[in-house]
């Protein structure tokens, strides 16, 4: 089954809150400042998403701001070459599809896994091991 836009933003909002209490961070502003960087690679943003737990208050301000000055520094850019910015937000789109289809089949396999453990201390609680 496709994951949906809306699903993928739902899944990375999620991990994006499991940042450590002491920091202080807008999740959703988070989210779409990451979602439509056009620098970083699929791979790049779910290296930043899996360091969220670790990222102190310093690293996630300096994040947001580099991402917003990004942004700025793409739309004065737009205007210049408006078609290769399309492409390159289309490249975005797909790549953000992606990231989400990676942390889907990562949950996925994290429940067969568990699903494996569970079976496998049920068996050994039979046998009496």
């Amino acid at each position: 089954m496709q994951i949906t836009e809306q699903e993928v933003d739902s899944l990375i909002l999620e991990l994006l809150k499991w940042h450590s209490e002491d920091v202080k961070v807008n999740e959703e502003e988070f989210l779409d400042l990451l979602k439509h960087s056009l620098s970083l690679n699929t791979a790049e943003k779910k290296r930043v998403v899996d360091a969220v737990p670790t990222l102190s208050q310093f690293q996630f301000d300096e994040l947001a701001k580099v991402f917003t000055e990004e942004r700025e520094k793409f739309r004065d850019l737009a205007k210049e070459h408006p078609d290769d910015i399309k492409k390159l937000l289309k490249k975005q789109q797909t790549e953000w599809m992606q990231l989400g289809d990676l942390y889907k089949s990562e949950q996925a396999n994290k429940a067969l896994e568990d699903e494996a453990k569970k079976k496998e201390e049920e068996i050994k609680k039979s046998l009496g091991l």
